[in-house]
């Protein structure tokens, strides 16, 4: 059997099952060669790109938001290339598409406008590493306030997981244009208010031990700096407090933090006969129905 002459013959037969256009030949075999260079391109470019990835994982004098840029930039070498090999091996002649460049590259522009801003917008956020893997940020569009931590930045959006296990791709472009706070940007220490009220007549001194006593006793609390308490106001049925303490893990919530130390002063509160106080009403009748 002479392999290479039977595809050759087969090759001859698919090419004759076509129609031309114009100087063009459009054809079954024709169809296939394209069919084929296209998935070689796709899947050298996939594989090209794991190594690159592969690649600046080991560099780990890198840190991570550079690790990123670099695997963005390269990977967006290596589809370039491909797909020049690809026009190439197919024998385009790109100077045929001269005539209809202009309005091509005008619907181009229009339809990948938002896509070329959120690349952009990632090379900027990386660049300049605002914005890293690992960060909490709280992201605000004015309508909703979205808090999570950063699980990776991507061509087109972030990824950010919430506490809830919901994960938000926001575009990149709206974290350049929108307001967003970072917690981890220059250091992981933020700082929680618990607002705790007790009821007038209570001892505001032993109340407020109490209240330090709970947040040192609570885990995730940094000793340094030291938990503090504040009288914020007198209000209309309790004396108003607030508890201020810091943690270094954000990612890991902000209301468990709250609660630990909530449950922790409600049981010294008892212990110590510290009233927590509840709204109070006085009724007064002008005028009181006679009885028969």
């Amino acid at each position: 059997m002479n392999w290479p002459a039977d595809l050759a013959e087969f090759a001859a037969l698919m090419d004759r099952i076509g129609f031309d256009v114009g100087d063009s030949r459009i054809s079954l075999y024709r169809a296939a060669v394209v069919v084929i260079v296209l998935v070689g391109i796709y899947l050298a470019a996939r594989i090209a790109s794991h190594w690159v990835r592969r690649i600046f994982r080991r560099m780990t004098r890198l840190d991570a938001a550079e690790q990123l840029l670099g695997e963005k930039v390269v990977q967006i070498v290596v589809w370039v290339i491909c797909i020049l090999i690809g026009i190439d091996v197919l024998g385009i002649d790109l100077t045929a598409l001269a005539v209809f460049s202009g309005a091509f590259g005008l619907a181009i522009g229009f339809g990948l406008q938002k896509t070329f801003g959120n690349l952009i917008a990632g090379i900027i956020l990386l660049m300049d590493r605002s914005i890293k893997p690992g960060d909490v940020i709280a992201v605000n569009d004015g309508i909703t306030n979205t808090v999570g931590q950063v699980k990776k930045i991507g061509i087109r959006a972030v990824s950010v997981i919430t506490r809830d296990k919901k994960e938000y791709l926001i575009p990149n472009e709206n974290l350049m244009v929108n307001q967003v706070e970072n917690w981890s940007y220059s250091s992981r220490d933020v700082r929680v208010k618990v607002p705790v009220s007790v009821a007038y007549g209570t001892d505001l001194d032993l109340a407020e031990t109490l209240m330090v006593q709970a947040a040192r006793d609570t885990q995730r609390i940094l000793a340094q700096p030291a938990p503090s308490v504040w009288l914020s106001a007198f209000g209309e049925n309790a004396v108003q407090f607030e508890i201020q303490i810091w943690i270094d893990d954000p990612e890991e919530g902000i209301g468990n933090v709250r609660s630990d130390v909530l449950k922790r002063l409600w049981h010294l509160f008892r212990e110590n006969d510290v009233s927590v106080p509840y709204p109070q009403r006085d009724i007064h009748i002008r005028n009181w129905p006679e009885t028969k």
